[in-house]
């Protein structure tokens, strides 16, 4: 793979990730997996899709033919993980004697269970006061063992140190970030994402492929301040070479198999290459670190009102955090791309775009484009408009953006309120 004309100063990168595995039908070695960490009695925390899907129940089944003593099964938890679900979660797991959990589901599974998993560590019965700090705690090694499988291809969660969740108080999602918050084994099996509906395929693929471009394009690490210890280097870093592959990787096969999938998902090489393409994604940044058009999205989801795409749940809006992600991401890589034309240009190469004879100037329109092209093939919404949102709505957004530093400051291309304002404004209406 040729990399663009950009060198990074020699300065020091960390990258932690934890044992990924991946294989169709690889759930029947969970029971192997945990024995192998220490773990005796288990609970599983999925959601009730999954339940209906019976994908859990075949989960649970390998396990009852293991050594592990499965415990209890935690279904409660709802889209965008919420703090009272945490709570219930924590409860639930100590009242059933728990030692290790099994994950099943997409980001908000995953990043429920992540919460669950330092609050009993720690200790704690409330995640309120965990939400509103900077900073978390370290020592992974106190904390129980815990195995992820994804069945959506798009968070990347299980490769993550950060849990995403909805801080109905501040009417927007936020997040935490620590090491000690990635699972210790990511079970990466295709085969439970079979019953995937195609916009739930269409939002997670473009959430990872963001997830990627973001990676690529944050404000490089050698170009951020030093922590005072060891201990205190933030999981997001910014930029830096070895994410970079893992990202570089992500955003071509999700730009190859990601309109396969959604126009068959009986395809199983390209609904595996998308599976994949989420852990390469999550690899990367959650190393590296997303920026704006991540900051961006949480309020756009904390917001909705009436909306509901195709496929999901009657009853319960929802801007998906992958729809709500995309939606802002043209706007925004247009106002980063002054910012290093060359890595824009080369993720529009990555996209598929030809860029030979483009000029520096043109790199946030290209790549802009490209997103653009690709969330037309998968029916997404034209724009923040398309969700129920206008410009009366812009104000309230900026304000919920900009407490999202764990983000917004890894922008490549610093942006105050006036900035963010304008950029809503310019997704309103994509095309």
């Amino acid at each position: 793979m040729k990399y663009p004309d950009i060198s990074f100063e020699p300065f020091f990168a960390f990258v932690h990730r934890p044992r990924i595995m991946y294989s169709p039908g690889l759930r029947a070695e969970v029971g192997y997996e945990m024995g192998q960490l220490g773990g005796t009695k288990a609970v599983i925390f999925t959601d009730q899709g999954i339940v209906k899907a019976g994908v859990a129940d075949m989960v649970a089944d390998e396990v009852k033919k293991s050594d592990l003593k499965l415990v209890g099964i935690f279904d409660s938890i709802v889209q965008d993980a919420r703090i009272d679900i945490i709570n219930e979660g924590t409860k639930f797991y100590k009242k059933n004697g728990a030692d290790c959990m099994i994950v099943i589901g997409g980001g908000s599974v995953m990043d429920t269970a992540k919460a669950v998993n330092i609050m009993v560590g720690q200790g704690h019965d409330d995640f309120k006061p965990l939400a509103e700090q900077a900073a978390l705690y370290e020592d992974a090694k106190r904390l129980p063992p815990h195995i992820a499988f994804p069945t959506t291809a798009g968070t990347g969660s299980e490769t993550t140190g950060v849990t995403i969740f909805d801080y109905l108080e501040m009417g927007a999602k936020t997040g935490i970030a620590s090491r000690a918050l990635r699972p210790i084994r990511g079970l990466i099996d295709p085969d439970n994402t079979r019953s995937l509906p195609r916009m739930v395929a269409a939002c997670t693929g473009l959430d990872q492929l963001t997830h990627a471009l973001e990676a690529i394009t944050a404000l490089p690490f050698n170009q951020r301040p030093a922590p005072e210890q060891p201990r205190l280097r933030p999981a997001y870093q910014g930029a830096n070479p070895i994410s970079h592959v893992w990202a570089s990787r992500a955003v071509e096969m999700i730009a190859t198999d990601l309109v396969r999938v959604f126009d068959n998902p009986a395809d199983d090489s390209a609904r595996g290459q998308v599976l994949l393409a989420a852990t390469y994604a999550g690899i990367g940044f959650g190393n590296s670190g997303v920026h704006l058009a991540h900051g961006m999205s949480y309020p756009v989801s904390g917001m909705v009102r009436n909306y509901v795409p195709k496929g999901y749940p009657p009853g319960h809006p929802i801007v998906p955090h992958g729809m709500a992600v995309c939606l802002n991401a043209p706007a925004v890589f247009r106002f980063t791309a002054p910012a290093n034309p060359p890595m824009h240009l080369y993720a529009a190469k990555l996209m598929g775009r030809d860029v030979s004879k483009a000029r520096p100037e043109e790199a946030g329109e290209i790549l802009a484009g490209a997103i653009i092209d690709l969330m037309r093939k998968v029916e997404m919404p034209n724009g923040l408009a398309a969700v129920g949102f206008g410009p009366q709505d812009v104000d309230k957004m900026v304000e919920g953006t900009l407490p999202q530093h764990r983000v917004t400051k890894l922008s490549p291309r610093p942006a105050g309120p006036e900035d963010l304002r304008q950029l809503f404004l310019d997704s309103m209406k994509l095309w």
